[in-house]
């Protein structure tokens, strides 16, 4: 019961040279009305300053937003600075859109969800909810 009070603390980014961001700030709402913290970027983030910003703000998951086409070179990287930065705890799922076959692959990297245009906001704040772990 006492982890489900605990707030959980979510970045929002936006990575890479994509301008629009109306996807990534309708989830960083649906995540702060659903109770959770949300510290929200905005664009034009590098995968460096994306990271920095996760460590700095002790959150418990990255969500990021992409449209560019670039997902599979920016999302590795996140991933791979998580490992170098020994902060693979911290959650990254991602949206936006990004093709059905390359989700697998992302998955494998260790993206924990991946969400494509028309899913309900509900689904991503369910899942984020389901996937943190409880932290002391």
């Amino acid at each position: 019961m006492d982890t489900m009070e605990r707030t959980i603390r979510v970045v929002v980014a936006k990575v890479g040279l994509d301008g629009h961001d109306r996807g990534a700030k309708i989830i960083a709402r649906a995540l702060r009305d659903a109770g959770m913290e949300v510290i929200y970027t905005g664009l034009h983030q590098t995968p460096e300053q994306v990271v920095e910003t996760a460590i700095q703000e002790d959150v418990d998951a990255i969500g990021i937003s992409i449209l560019s086409g670039a997902h599979m070179t920016l999302i590795p990287r996140v991933i791979e600075l998580l490992k170098e930065n020994d902060a693979t705890d911290i959650l990254v799922f991602c949206g936006g859109t990004i093709p059905k076959s390359d989700i697998p692959k992302l998955k494998e990297l260790g993206v924990g969800e991946v969400f494509t245009p028309g899913t309900p906001t509900k689904r991503a704040v369910e899942y984020v909810r389901q996937a943190v772990p409880a932290r002391s």
